[in-house]
């Protein structure tokens, strides 16, 4: 262990209320002997947050902070990114990296309310997390401190936490003793993501018993689910006709799509840290939100507004993944973005069925640029003069006829 450290006079931890968070509260405790500030984030998770509230008290934690952010992480952070269409390396929803910088927002506030001077998080020094957690916080905060234990302390094995933590009394889960489950995992509203142990060959099938909120597609429903979603300025306000709030749209998604083994994912990725890691996903509400977003800016976008969109999604999708949400880059793209979405008004017909989701119809009364008088292959009473193609045709061509006279003369 270190020497103790003195320069630290409180510092607020990012606290789930799990074995290695529960060590670091004691480690941060003992290793800098200054006054910790517990922050724990529901996002969704899906698992209780109070026991996190009374483990801390346990250790003589005076300022707890247990928040609701649900309806703020799916409004500010989410859906945002789905205006987008964000896809890390054309597949990965990006579940995991859009819910860090709302925690660092949240921990950088606490320590301004609370007069701390650093912040502390439980990612370790391999993964992309250590990034997300203090390039956000170094954007809002520049001149905290941060603590990162698993870059400093010698715990670098479960064995060796368990043994910290029973030296000092920390109560850990049975499960958690005896192994707990063969992957770690990470969950929010907008996904749960599963990594580590036996997901490391990536040659590995996880077994159906790891996915938690999606039944296979061999098990889904034998009959499809229609659902339709309305659409201002490119948000999700109503699923079938029922207004909803930005967390309320996205946890309805999420059920209706697990329902139907839509969402799962299993990739291997490029951390930016620079190794591959292989992670397994269920996005069941993002898919579908995806899916659709699509299908209303296909009828309300312009060609060319459309194609730079999708020029720049995966810049912006790698801003997000890499920890770079609050950077002037991804502002600037924000702002483009979100102009786009004016005209992202209508809505949108799907059908679910054993881990698909199909497009069935998309209309706008206000800002659909189909027009059938134009697109019909039927009489158009001339609304487009066909003749008018042979121009266009000859005029594109002409690169193209340039470079073929010229090699046909080096024959």
């Amino acid at each position: 262990m270190a020497k103790k450290k003195q320069s630290v006079k409180k510092v607020v931890l990012a606290y789930s209320g799990g074995l290695d968070t529960s060590v670091i509260l004691k480690w941060l405790q003992d290793e800098y002997g200054c006054e910790v500030i517990t922050f724990t984030a529901d996002i969704g998770q899906g698992e209780e947050v109070a026991p996190a509230r009374r483990k801390a008290k346990m250790f003589g934690v005076k300022q707890i902070f247990v928040e609701d952010l649900r309806e703020e992480f799916v409004r500010d952070f989410v859906f945002p990114m789905f205006r987008a269409n964000a896809l890390y390396e054309g597949e990965y929803l990006l579940g995991t990296s859009i819910a860090r910088p709302l925690i660092a927002k949240r921990m950088v506030e606490i320590a301004r309310n609370t007069g701390a001077d650093a912040i502390s998080h439980g990612a370790t020094g391999k993964g992309n997390d250590q990034v997300r957690f203090e390039l956000g916080a170094y954007a809002l905060m520049p001149n905290v401190k941060v603590i990162a234990p698993w870059r400093e302390w010698d715990l670098l094995s479960r064995e060796k936490l368990l043994a910290y933590a029973d030296k000092h009394g920390i109560p850990v889960d049975f499960k958690k003793r005896k192994g707990g489950a063969p992957y770690s995992m990470d969950a929010n509203l907008l996904h749960i993501s599963y990594e580590g142990g036996v997901l490391e060959d990536p040659a590995f099938e996880p077994e159906e018993s790891m996915w938690r909120i999606t039944v296979s597609p061999e098990k889904a429903p034998s009959r499809p689910q229609h659902i339709e979603l309305e659409y201002r300025k490119g948000d999700i306000v109503a699923v079938n006709g029922r207004k909803m709030s930005p967390a309320s749209v996205l946890a309805t998604l999420n059920k209706i799509g697990g329902r139907h083994g839509v969402g799962r994912l299993d990739m291997v990725e490029n951390r930016y840290v620079g190794m591959k890691s292989r992670g397994c996903y269920e996005t069941p509400g993002g898919t579908i939100m995806l899916k659709a977003h699509r299908a209303i800016e296909s009828i309300t976008l312009d060609r060319e507004v459309l194609a730079l969109k999708d020029d720049l999604m995966p810049r912006y999708a790698r801003l997000i993944y890499n920890g770079y949400w609050f950077s002037p880059e991804r502002r600037l793209l924000q702002g483009l973005i979100d102009a786009s979405q004016a005209s992202a008004n209508g809505s949108v017909r799907l059908k679910l069925y054993k881990g698909s989701v199909l497009v069935t119809g998309r209309s706008s009364k206000s800002d659909s640029l189909f027009d059938p008088s134009i697109a019909t292959f039927e009489d158009d009473r001339g609304a487009y003069d066909q003749a008018d193609a042979a121009g266009f045709i000859r005029l594109n061509a002409l690169r193209l006829r340039i470079e073929a006279n010229l090699r046909k003369k080096r024959r």
